[in-house]
């Protein structure tokens, strides 16, 4: 059975970092391409940042491009997200996600809560202002 448990977050003021972890198992992990998303108090889960099988390609929303950076680890079968210069509107509970079936490509990132079937519990994030 697939498990993704999300570390790191916390509060931090405007302007400052925090970097949250992924660590999944249950299967095969450099097969499948992971995602992050967000949901703020009564607003839709929103896509974040989303990361190859490889790791080779990425894809963020524009309000976190230049911001926050995803990456992977295959051989810890680990994703981060890393959160630098965080706004009061970062603010949310944070997710990782990833995908039931392989990913045959080593680029194809997927930007929509359909595109993914598996969740993790979730961290939340709070950034004052």
């Amino acid at each position: 059975q697939v498990q993704l448990v999300e570390s790191g977050g916390g509060l931090v003021q405007a302007g400052g970092s925090l970097r949250l972890s992924c660590a999944a198992s249950g299967r095969t992990f450099n097969t499948y391409a992971m995602g992050w998303f967000r949901q703020a108090p009564g607003k839709e889960r929103d896509f974040v940042a989303g990361v190859s099988r490889s790791g080779v390609s990425a894809y963020y929303v524009d309000s976190v491009k230049g911001r926050f950076t995803i990456s992977r680890d295959n051989a810890k079968n680990t994703v981060y997200l890393q959160m630098n210069s965080l706004k009061p509107e970062d603010t949310a509970v944070y997710y990782c996600a990833t995908r039931s079936r392989p990913t045959a490509s080593l680029r194809s990132t997927y930007t929509s809560t359909s595109d993914y079937d598996y969740w993790g519990q979730g961290t939340q994030v709070t950034v004052s202002s």
